[in-house]
């Protein structure tokens, strides 16, 4: 390990989600019916290739301002994209959209739900899988877990270095199929960044152009205008993305959506990750640069503003992202 990464302790680091202390929900939902935590279980064999295709969706619910809902953050476009995965895997989820609401929905209340909390359904390959490709159409189990985790915007930010990694592209493993085995290609990357004393890595994609973090979207802004890799970067769909671009546009932003190259992180005023997990993350040096005034900077601020008033319903805005679950039904 570097002398850096020994003297200083990664900021910002997301680990697992959960709040400090607290173990994981008493129930998980197991394709139709409520199961103990505990017995969610499988044979291992069941485990290896079947992993491959697995796909995934990381879902919030925020306690409301007034402390009767939790509200399910665009749980719609976030099932959209979990089916969305699963066509490009050849893989069959055999629950319908509805199905899976209502699954979260009464997952939630067994769980008696309270606070923020973080929801993951997920499907993977039923049964055995001994074929190391995993045919194409087989059916899927489907699990959903939950569990309570905090939020809360760090001005201070983190630390960004570019990788030597290459994302991964449309043309080998799509980057927009949130898929389990993506993951691993921002995991050499992270481990890489943190080696060299950084807390996150930024991707390059094969054409040298800016992509993504780890595990959420980048923006930068310059000159006033705010710039995020184009979709086809090699990037994720992102819905915090979306939301970001949506809400920067109507508070009078110029927004672009374009090709970014690596010089402009280090000339850029103001660099942040946007992710469901990740939210409004501040990068506050690249490469060893610093970024604007070393802190979160004022839209970077404002956006996390517009982002938890919209997401915890004092807004008043685009309601039609918010499910509310009732945490009164929780008692």
């Amino acid at each position: 390990m570097s002398s850096a990464a020994q003297r200083r302790e990664p900021a910002a680091h997301l680990g697992s989600l959960a709040a400090p202390g607290v173990d994981s929900a008493e129930w998980i939902w197991r394709s139709g019916r409520l199961q103990p935590w505990g017995e969610a279980t499988i044979h291992v064999n069941a485990v290896g290739h079947a992993s491959v295709a697995a796909v995934f969706e990381g879902i919030k619910a925020y306690l409301a301002e007034d402390g009767e809902n939790l509200l399910l953050f665009r749980l719609e476009d976030h099932l959209d994209r979990l089916y969305a995965s699963a066509r490009i895997c050849r893989v069959e989820i055999p629950w319908t959209r509805d199905e899976l609401t209502a699954a979260i929905v009464e997952l939630m209340t067994a769980n008696k739900a309270s606070d923020d909390t973080y929801i993951r359904p997920w499907a993977f390959p039923e049964g055995v899988i001994r074929e190391q490709m995993v045919p194409a159409g087989v059916r899927c189990e489907v699990a959903i877990d939950s569990w309570p985790f905090q939020s809360g915007f760090k001005r201070e930010g983190c630390r960004a270095g570019v990788s030597s990694w290459l994302r991964i592209s449309d043309a080998i493993t799509p980057p927009r199929v949130k898929a389990f085995s993506n993951y691993h290609n921002g995991r050499l990357a992270l481990m890489e960044a943190r080696e060299n004393g950084h807390d996150w890595p930024i991707l390059l994609n094969d054409q040298h152009k800016v992509s993504e973090g780890p595990g959420a979207c980048i923006a930068m802004v310059r000159d006033g205008v705010v710039v995020t890799p184009a979709l086809s970067s090699g990037v994720l769909e992102s819905v915090t993305r979306s939301t970001a671009l949506t809400l920067l546009a109507e508070e009078g932003y110029e927004v672009e959506e374009r090709t970014v190259d690596r010089t402009e992180l280090y000339l850029a005023d103001e660099l942040f990750f946007l992710g469901t997990a990740w939210e409004v993350l501040p990068i506050t040096t690249v490469d060893g640069l610093q970024v604007g005034k070393g802190v979160a900077g004022p839209v970077t601020e404002h956006l996390y503003e517009l982002y938890f008033s919209l997401v915890r319903g004092r807004s008043g805005r685009h309601l039609s992202w918010l499910t509310p679950v009732p945490v009164k039904a929780h008692g």
